[in-house]
């Protein structure tokens, strides 16, 4: 599954949204949230997971085709199954992020440490044109040209 982190201008504010791309079409459209200097919170989470191997936390769960009600396709039975049968999971990749999320700011070295400096790193640098690309499950994203017009 690819990843696609950019940013966003909405009404004078700088705004942080990703969009999925599983198999060779299923687009699965993010979400859309404020973005401050710091990393946004959904490419701070793809980072801890990919980075940790953790496995059926959300952004595995994606790749595998849930259907959350945050990323804005149609919830489908199969899709909502994923989400069932690994909310423990899901619970505990978000504990994970919080945890490493808290280290990282706080300067104590983690595991993750690493490919979180190069993310935010990444990310600031960004132009309106481009992108933070991530393979799934990959913790090391790369800038690509997008299309001028084109979020």
């Amino acid at each position: 599954m690819r990843v696609e982190f950019y940013q966003l201008g909405k009404q004078g504010r700088r705004c942080a949204a990703w969009e999925a791309t599983r198999g060779k079409r299923t687009k699965v459209p993010g979400t859309v949230m404020a973005a401050g200097v710091g990393i946004p919170h959904d490419l701070a989470q793809y980072v801890i997971e990919a980075s940790t191997g953790y496995r059926n936390g959300f952004w595995e769960l994606v790749a595998k085709g849930a259907t959350f009600k945050s990323t804005g396709r149609r919830r489908t039975k199969p899709g909502r199954a994923i989400i069932a049968g690994h909310r423990d999971a899901l619970m505990g990749a978000e504990h994970l992020a919080g945890y490493h999320l808290a280290e990282w700011k706080t300067q104590r070295p983690s595991p993750v440490t690493g490919a979180l400096d190069q993310a935010l790193t990444q990310w600031r640098a960004l132009s309106p044109n481009q992108r933070l690309v991530f393979e799934w499950p990959s913790a090391i994203g790369s800038v690509t040209e997008h299309g001028p017009g084109r979020p």
